[in-house]
Parts: structure tokens; C-alpha cells; sequence
């Protein structure tokens, strides 16, 4: 039986680097298509122990029944909230992915309503943005499941798999409260 969790990461753990450089090398050919190029270095612990430090934040999913890998179990998925933005504007972009392995068993909806859930309780972010390959439906099915709206289209939005791809855009609007007051 898999016993997965969801948990926040803990970047000053060396054990997370480890297990996010197994899990990523582990999906290499199943991400190639959703990813920029990759240096080798990225895939090592040294590379993901950086990306853990970069000022985003990430949540893993994580499955206990499995090895060791990090301090919990193994990897099999991962959201990420970067470019956070506090004051008036409040947002932050999401990014995520699942094992290919533990594809379709709700992975990537349960990390990204965990993120949502964190952005507004813990971090009092008014909204999230999210963008996804044109082709790629089953993110799409996912950021609509969890309640983002599609608003619009990027041409060349970013390097993907060896060339600009067009993305669509998602926000999910978290609530309407005012920030709090500025110093």
C-alpha cells in the first residue's frame, strides 16, 4: 500500500537535495518534453541543494513506503512558488510536477491545493499565476480542477525542450482582502 504525503521542503536539510536530485533524474525523459535544456550538473545533489536556497518555496509529495531518499520516503512529486511578491501585489508563480511513475492519482492537484492553501493562510498572497505548454492538457485538467482561470496566451513564452513554446496562462485568485498596511 503507498502512502503518500504532502510537506513543506526543508532547504537546510542535505538529505532533500539528495532525494529531489534522485527523483528528477529518475523523470529525466518523462519531463524532457515540459523542460528547459538541463545541464548534467542539475541533476546532482549539489545543483538542487542551490535551487533549495533560491528563495523559492517547495513542497514535496512524498511517498513513505518507498526507499529512503530524503528524510521521509522518496520523492514523487514537487510544487514550486517562486517569484514571490509581498505588498500590494501579493502573487507568486507556481510550478509543478509528479513521477511519471504516480501519474493520474491526483498528485499534482494535491500539491497545488496545498500551495494555494499555504499562499493565503501562511503567506497572505492575493494570487497565483501558472502557464502551461499549449499541448499539455492534463496540467491544464489540473490548475482548472483546483480553481485557476485561463487568461490568455504568451507566444514564445519560454525555452522549452529546445525551443520557445507558447504557454497559456492560469491565475487563481486567492481572496480579496487588503494587503496589510505598508511601513
Amino acid at each position: 500500500m503507498t502512502s503518500i504525503t504532502i510537506r513543506r521542503a526543508d532547504p537546510a536539510d542535505p538529505a532533500e537535495a539528495a532525494g529531489l536530485a534522485a527523483a528528477l533524474l529518475r523523470n529525466r525523459a518523462s519531463m524532457r518534453p515540459f523542460e528547459p535544456n538541463r545541464a548534467e550538473s542539475y541533476y546532482t545533489p549539489e545543483a538542487q541543494a542551490a535551487r533549495l536556497g533560491d528563495g523559492g518555496l517547495r513542497w514535496f509529495a512524498v511517498d513513505e513506503s518507498q526507499d529512503r531518499e530524503c528524510r521521509d520516503g522518496r520523492i514523487v512529486g514537487s510544487a514550486t512558488l517562486s517569484g514571490i511578491v509581498l505588498g500590494p501585489y501579493r502573487n507568486a508563480a507556481l510550478g509543478y510536477w509528479t513521477d511519471a511513475e504516480y501519474g493520474g492519482r491526483g498528485l499534482a492537484t494535491a500539491l497545488t491545493e496545498e500551495v494555494c492553501r499555504a499562499a493565503r493562510e501562511e503567506l497572505g498572497l492575493h494570487r497565483i499565476e501558472a502557464g502551461t505548454l499549449l499541448d499539455n492538457h492534463a496540467s491544464q485538467r489540473v490548475l482548472v480542477k483546483c480553481g485557476f482561470e485561463r487568461i490568455g496566451t504568451a507566444p514564445r513564452c519560454l525555452h522549452i525542450d529546445g525551443a520557445w513554446r507558447d504557454h497559456h496562462l492560469f491565475q487563481r485568485i486567492l481572496h480579496d482582502d487588503p494587503p496589510p498596511p505598508s511601513v
